[in-house]
């Protein structure tokens, strides 16, 4: 029953994913001023900078509600797992970000700054792949279709 209980607390962070963060991108994206977002798909080197803009908006809405539903966890998990890594490492730079904290391969502070912070990225991005790898436990829509199938 902890377990159950714990892993609905986790998926329910996926709400807070869904609509603090992916409902207002695909907003965006769908009344045609999302050119900051797709601009900025298009600068990480992504091809076809407008479907990955709406790619990573849908997972991080649909994924998020996905996830705190309990439909579809693990797979809706993994792909907004992936989505917060390309956040965290490619926009955020994390990993220069955590170099340059320990003093190996220091960064400007104005350069680190326009990086921006990648601990929220990073904190979505281990909730859900512990979401992923651990499935969503008893209290989930994944568990009671599982159940009425038997």
């Amino acid at each position: 029953m902890a377990r159950d209980l714990g892993l609905l607390v986790l998926r329910l962070c996926g709400l807070y994913m869904a609509f603090g963060h992916g409902w207002g991108k695909v907003m965006s994206l769908s009344s045609g001023q999302g050119t900051r977002l797709i601009e900025g798909v298009g600068n990480l080197g992504f091809p076809a900078p407008v479907v990955f803009a709406w790619a990573a908006a849908l997972s991080e809405f649909l994924g998020g509600l996905l996830v705190a539903f309990g439909l579809g966890t693990r797979y809706a998990a993994a792909f907004t797992a992936f989505t917060m890594f390309v956040a965290a490492f490619l926009q955020h730079h994390a990993a220069s970000h955590f170099l340059s904290w320990l003093g190996v391969a220091p960064v400007a502070d104005d350069v680190r700054k326009g990086w921006g912070n990648p601990e929220l990225a990073f904190t979505y991005m281990m909730l859900f792949l512990g979401v992923a790898l651990l499935g969503p436990g008893a209290w989930s829509l994944d568990a009671l279709i599982a159940r009425r199938r038997r």
